[in-house]
């Protein structure tokens, strides 16, 4: 007797046309984000095609804000790849609903309305706020090293810039002498496009020139801030001017150090030391973390790889995002400042900070100069109370989750676009893909 299977037709045809919101399951994450971005106002992205004749319909910015916050919720960053699932996946074509724009249109909705996703992630935030998923009771800032969108390959270091500098121009000019010479002296010689070899070297040589220009600039600055100034002949000052001891400084004011490195591909990322070891060119990318659901209420990029000065841009953040300032503020103690601490004492002054002067496990020689570090020494002295111990112990559970979601459960390392303007703009688009995850998780429980 033959087995008896349950039918499979692979050829047969729908007799009735069938909706694609049939295959996915009620609660299905692609239904929240329709639903959420239907309640957002689009008007900003809307007003960019106001007025646009019939001939070159654009895509509905609903569909697209769909589309692409759910490929960022799902882990799908690529335009390529999104424009593919558009075919492939279920609720890609639910949320696309048979539009199926090129993998071109997705990549330049997004570089064009990047200041639109900007807006649309502090709309999230106060959404969250609404439905009580984001309190203001206690935030938990914290840091992480997110690889920028340039090869390695194509950077250079400021010797290696000077020496490949006199290379070119050494070349170039030979180049011209070889141009102005007779087609004689030239008849026996190779092949050789000469105005083609000088336009590349050319404009390789003004790339080269415009790195050291970047670089010799951000050393001025970190100098000043340093306390230098052009004429102070490498010889350490006081405020007033006048010479103090120390030993005398290696280079000339805004002269950068041999190994310093600029890419030609992003120039305005940095070399930064990332986990494990070893260093990329990379953004320091900052998120303030509320308690009740783990909801990134603030999310900044900076080029800078420290996180000494970024508290009071975070805590502005996070008040221009819900309207409101936090109770509680929990840092690691990369975040330590006198200055800084002093500064949000003025500007927060209904935030209570809670600042590790420390790593964990290590012993720290507590400040006593309580008039010079008065808010260090007051911070030494919260620690010291089984409340503030209490209260920073929860810093880990709130900060570094949403992190670690971010990279292990989207898969997000590494920014697509290029520019710290448009990395802070796709770094909130991943942080309200992964709150939109959280509230549709939240909303399901």
């Amino acid at each position: 007797m033959s087995t008896s299977y349950v039918p499979y037709l692979p050829g047969q045809q729908y007799l009735m046309p069938c909706s694609l919101e049939e295959w996915l399951p009620q609660g299905h994450l692609a239904y929240f984000i329709s639903d959420t971005v239907d309640s957002l106002n689009l008007s900003a992205f809307h007003a960019r095609y106001a007025g646009g004749g019939s001939r070159n319909q654009p895509f509905h910015p609903a569909m697209m804000v769909k589309v692409l916050i759910y490929g960022y919720a799902t882990g799908v960053f690529s335009s390529r790849k999104i424009a593919k699932k558009l075919h492939e996946d279920v609720a890609f074509r639910v949320l696309c609903a048979d539009n199926f724009p090129a993998h071109r249109t997705i990549r330049e909705f997004r570089a064009l309305h990047l200041n639109e996703f900007t807006e649309l992630f502090v709309q999230v935030v106060r959404l969250a706020r609404e439905m009580g998923l984001v309190k203001l009771g206690t935030i938990a800032v914290d840091g992480t090293k997110i690889k920028a969108n340039a090869s390695r390959n194509k950077a250079m270091s400021y010797g290696r810039m000077q020496s490949t500098e006199i290379e070119l121009k050494a070349q170039i000019t030979a180049l011209v002498k070889k141009a102005a010479s007779t087609d004689e002296a030239e008849k026996n010689e190779p092949d050789l496009d000469i105005p083609a070899e000088i336009e590349r070297r050319q404009a390789r040589l003004a790339a080269i020139e415009a790195a050291k220009v970047r670089l010799e600039e951000r050393q001025r600055q970190s100098d000043t801030q340093r306390g230098r100034t052009a004429d102070d002949e490498r010889k350490p000052k006081d405020k007033d001017g006048k010479p103090k001891g120390g030993k005398p400084y290696q280079r000339d004011f805004g002269v950068p150090a041999s190994k310093a490195q600029d890419s030609f591909t992003d120039p305005e990322s940095r070399i930064m030391k990332r986990a494990g070891g070893g260093f990329d060119y990379s953004y320091n990318a900052q998120t303030a973390v509320d308690e009740t659901a783990h909801i990134i209420v603030a999310a900044e990029v900076v080029n800078t790889s420290s996180d000494v000065q970024q508290l009071p841009m975070v805590l502005g953040a996070v008040k221009a995002n819900t309207g409101a300032p936090a109770a509680q503020a929990l840092a690691d103690a990369g975040y330590r400042s006198e200055a800084v601490m002093a500064e949000l004492a003025i500007t927060q002054p209904n935030t209570e900070l809670v600042i590790a002067l420390g790593r964990e496990g290590k012993v720290l020689a507590k400040p006593r100069d309580a008039q010079r570090y008065p808010h260090t020494v007051a911070m030494a002295a919260k620690f010291e109370t089984e409340q503030g111990k209490t209260d920073y112990r929860k810093r880990k559970w709130i900060a570094e989750p949403p992190n670690g979601w971010i990279k292990s459960v989207l898969g997000f390392r590494q920014f697509s676009m290029r520019g710290l303007h448009k990395a802070q703009a796709e770094f909130k688009l991943v942080c309200m893909a992964l709150n939109l995850r959280r509230m549709g998780a939240m909303q399901a429980c």
